[in-house]
């Protein structure tokens, strides 16, 4: 039998990724850990559900290949189901965000099952067209509360034992989910798995060709992408104890993009570099009033003009490391 020869360069890239992997999740968890006492939980919270939500995109998007408008529709119905379980059902908060990532899943495999038969812009105009239709869903339908959406959810006790009424213990919850559910990510990107998934996005016919079914592939990246999705939107409900229709709005997935291509298209980090900028501009500039999507789309432009990696993207190629 013949043995398998391992390229020796390889092997190099791969720990120095991994190196340079562990040196910036230990800065991000250091990062995440410190700011709590010298910034407001709350604004740190949805930094880590938007961050959350923009790596579930970008494992998509910057993996997959595939761009897709209407990510809102998992990441809203996620808060809504997560809301409702906890206020009108009386659920705990671990079984009312379990509840939340499921539905989103279950969204996912329909969603996916329909639009993975197209690609390019057609693949984006029918997951745009299935948000909206769920969008005028939940402004029609009695659960989600309308325009008013579902308001004063109760965060409970999680496991019965930490009350997540305290700002601080709420931030030590959505801190560990986010950081694990981004070295789950992780895992996924540099798994065999992943690696057929950048086989895809970089000559699909090819992969095709060496005999890997695709479109369960794809299907199965979208179900994940829509599931962690969900999970940022079942922590952002008990978070701010609201699920309203802006987390279903198209303006949701136009935000996850922004953040996404901000941070750097299929980099690790990018997508938590993306998220701190777009909520700190959205909280920080809110004294302009209607102005602020006009200094929001300058600065977008700039940064695509000046950054066309992104920020990270940016960074990594000059530092010549993997973010």
């Amino acid at each position: 039998m013949m043995e398998r020869v391992v390229d020796p360069l390889l092997i190099q890239k791969r720990r120095e990724a991994s190196v340079s992997f562990a040196i910036g999740f230990a800065a991000l968890a250091g990062f995440f850990a410190v700011t709590p006492f010298v910034m407001y939980p709350v604004f740190l919270m949805q930094v880590l559900c938007f961050a959350l939500f923009a790596c579930a995109f970008n494992l998509l998007i910057g993996y997959v290949g595939l761009v897709s408008f209407g990510h809102a529709l998992y990441f809203g119905w996620a808060s809504y189901f997560s809301a409702y379980t906890a206020k009108a059902w009386g659920w705990p908060p671990e079984a009312a965000i379990l509840t939340g990532t499921a539905a989103a899943a279950v969204l996912g495999v329909i969603a996916g099952g329909l639009a993975i038969r197209r690609q390019g812009i057609y693949f984006a105009m029918i997951t745009l067209a299935l948000a909206q239709m769920m969008y005028l869903v939940a402004l029609r339908v009695k659960m989600t509360g309308g325009e008013d959406g579902i308001q004063a959810v109760p965060r409970g006790r999680l496991f019965g034992t930490f009350d997540l009424a305290n700002d601080m213990t709420m931030y030590a919850v959505v801190a560990v989910v986010v950081l694990a559910a981004f070295l789950l990510i992780y895992r996924i990107i540099n798994s065999p798995f992943g690696e057929v998934l950048k086989a895809i996005r970089e000559n699909e016919l090819r992969t095709v060709s060496l005999g890997y079914k695709t479109e369960r592939y794809k299907l199965v990246a979208f179900v994940l992408s829509a599931t962690l999705a969900g999970l940022a939107g079942s922590l952002k409900a008990l978070v701010f104890q609201l699920a309203s229709l802006t987390d279903v709005h198209w303006t949701m997935s136009g935000d996850v993009v922004l953040m996404t291509l901000l941070g750097g298209l299929g980099t690790v980090f990018g997508p938590f570099v993306g998220a701190f900028c777009v909520v700190a501009m959205q909280n920080y500039l809110a004294q302009f009033g209607q102005w602020v999507l006009v200094i929001q789309g300058a600065i977008f432009v700039v940064c695509v003009l000046l950054f066309r990696r992104g920020i990270v993207g940016e960074l990594a190629s000059y530092l010549r490391v993997r973010l």
